[in-house]
């Protein structure tokens, strides 16, 4: 995680972008998880990024962060969602509607590859 330090650090600027789209998830006084996505052009959004605190993994706090990011995007006209994802959870993107459809390399690590994945939101994949 400290490699990536840099590029998963939300600035004030990205906050503030009209691009921009972030969502947290509280339980009682505390966020437990958060979502970004991000208008890239068009009807393309990109999930820039999902994340539950590790004591919450499994509690269906990621399900119901994806579930709402898809449906945001699309009630912005979004038609399809990218999402460049950590190896480790693409069975979460798959479960969620995704189809692998590349990678890109990492711009932390050198070398490392990242899966690209990509939801039609016109289709069933939308809750």
């Amino acid at each position: 995680m400290e490699a990536c330090r840099e590029e998963l650090t939300v600035t004030s600027d990205e906050i503030n972008s009209a691009n921009f789209q972030y969502v947290v998830a509280e339980y009682g006084t505390k966020i437990v998880g958060f979502y970004a996505i991000e208008h890239l052009a068009n009807s393309e959004y990109e999930l820039e990024a999902l994340f539950v605190e590790p004591d919450y993994i499994g509690a269906g706090i990621g399900r119901a962060l994806m579930n709402h990011a898809k449906k945001t995007a699309k009630e912005m006209g979004g038609r399809t969602m990218l999402i460049q994802g950590d190896p480790n959870a693409e069975n979460f993107y798959r479960a969620s509607g995704a189809a692998l459809v590349g990678e890109r390399e990492s711009a932390s690590i050198p070398g490392r590859s990242l899966p690209v994945f990509k939801i039609e939101l016109v289709s069933g994949n939308v809750v």
